[in-house]
């Protein structure tokens, strides 16, 4: 079940007046330096509490997206406070609250993260950073903060999750190499409890502790609930670029991590899921974004085999094509299911792929269509730009975005 946050408020209810007034004033200043703002909090945060580098992922503050990203949402959120013209931030924030629980994050921690958002704000703006200003934006963070907790506590709840034990032990049953990239994971509960309600489309954390004493958490796709006792990720090992090195933990999982080897999962989390419905369904990806299709395929599969489905996908090579043997296995299932395939570079002896990027331009579209698009962010902007010029209503078009840069992805609705 998808939850829904509270209609949107109107101008200035929120915020008091005087805070309305300063933010309206100082909105463009911070957002300027907003990224300086973010990048000297988190180096000030982790040098006083060392334990929060456990929660965070390291590889995104390496290449500063988290700072970027921090920024980013809370001047967003700021903004729409104060503008009654500003796009929505309901979307964005039901995503951080899902990806917060999936962490683990405590109420308690919101206070030590306002504590260094803010002395970070004072030590890049100086002397600009009057009482005044210091409190209404100390107004704004705890809005942000008070809204979060309240829906995270939904969400645990529901979940019937302790925050304080966020994750439960699951072992490694069955390795699946995928392509030479791409490794599946079989997991099972190792406590003997039973594997949580999983809707198709979610993720879970997984928590590596890796050589050295780090200890990391990363997201991924639940890409299979096929066997009901057990569920599977599917890992895209990051290939460092431009003189950077390979991501650490999915370098870890594909090398180190066996058959039998245990590690912590988070309970499912996620807001994009594929709701109950006769209308045909388009599902386009990019890359690892394939391994959102085939829980999907397998839902509808079970319980509406007569629903129209269309799977766009486009990768590389069809050697970098994870999953693909076991989507077309899911889909045969159907009564009514077509797929499309681009690589950039096409095998002579493949007849069924095309060549180049994704065009949906001449793919056939039946009525009342409804998108689930999953991949890197320029990828889903195309797919969303293609589909609107087809007369795809915005609201039909729903996208998956992993890792920090959700908050620059055009909402479902705009």
């Amino acid at each position: 079940m998808t939850t829904t946050l509270p209609a949107r408020p109107a101008f200035g209810s929120l915020l008091s007046p005087t805070s309305a007034a300063v933010i309206a004033a100082t909105a463009g200043v911070v957002a300027e330096h907003s990224e300086e703002i973010t990048a000297r909090f988190y180096p000030r945060m982790f040098a006083e509490r060392p334990e929060l580098l456990r929660v965070f992922n390291l590889a995104n503050q390496a290449t500063g997206e988290q700072s970027r990203a921090l920024a980013a949402s809370v001047v967003a959120y700021a903004v729409q406070l104060i503008d009654p013209a500003a796009p929505s931030f309901s979307h964005v924030m039901m995503r951080i609250a899902h990806k917060h629980v999936s962490l683990g994050i405590r109420p308690e921690q919101y206070t030590i993260v306002g504590q260094h958002l803010l002395a970070a704000v004072a030590d890049v703006l100086g002397d600009a950073v009057t009482p005044a200003v210091a409190d209404a934006w100390s107004e704004v963070y705890w809005l942000f903060a008070t809204q979060l907790i309240a829906e995270e506590a939904r969400l645990y709840a529901r979940a019937g999750v302790d925050p304080a034990t966020p994750t439960r032990p699951f072992r490694v049953v069955r390795r699946i190499e995928e392509t030479d990239d791409v490794v599946s994971l079989v997991l099972e509960p190792a406590d003997d409890a039973p594997v949580p309600g999983i809707e198709p489309g979610q993720y879970v954390s997984l928590f590596v502790d890796l050589p050295g004493g780090d200890r990391q958490p990363r997201q991924y796709t639940v890409s299979s609930t096929a066997v009901g006792t057990r569920l599977q990720v599917t890992v895209r090992k990051v290939r460092g670029a431009h003189g950077a090195p390979d991501g650490r933990v999915s370098s870890f999982l594909h090398d180190e991590v066996a058959v039998g080897h245990l590690v912590d999962v988070s309970a499912p989390a996620g807001d994009l899921v594929v709701p109950s419905s006769d209308s045909p369904l388009l599902l386009a990806t990019a890359g690892a974004g394939i391994t959102t299709v085939l829980p999907i395929v397998e839902h509808i599969a079970r319980t509406q085999p007569q629903r129209p489905v269309i799977v766009a996908h486009a990768d590389r090579t069809s050697k970098d094509h994870a999953l693909r043997e076991t989507v077309l296995h899911a889909g045969r299932q159907l009564d009514d299911f077509t797929r499309y395939t681009w690589y950039e570079t096409v095998d002579v002896d493949d007849h069924r792929s095309r060549t180049g990027f994704m065009d949906l331009s001449e793919i056939p579209l039946p009525a009342g269509l409804h998108v689930f698009t999953c991949g890197p962010l320029p990828f889903m902007r195309q797919v969303r730009t293609a589909l609107l010029a087809r007369r795809v209503p915005a609201e039909h078009i729903r996208y998956e975005v992993f890792g920090p840069d959700l908050w620059a992805a055009a909402p479902p609705s705009s």
